[in-house]
């Protein structure tokens, strides 16, 4: 079994984990409805990418009340 010939001290074993943070992420305010977004994603509030719509939203679709 692998066991450390000497102890790592706080500070060693620190800087090796600087590099392990979380990043923010970077949003983007989107062109159409102005929420933000994430980067060359589809848009959750109003389905939209690049300036088309992607995704229709539920209140835009008809749906016969008999085939639900």
């Amino acid at each position: 079994m692998a066991v450390p010939q000497n102890k790592i001290t706080r500070s060693r074993r620190n800087m090796r984990r600087s590099h392990d943070s979380l990043t923010a992420e970077n949003p983007n305010e989107c062109p159409n409805c102005g929420e933000l977004k994430r980067p060359h994603h589809v848009c959750a509030s109003c389905g939209h990418y690049a300036d088309r719509e992607i995704v229709a939203q539920a209140d835009e679709i008809d749906l016969d009340e008999d085939a639900a």
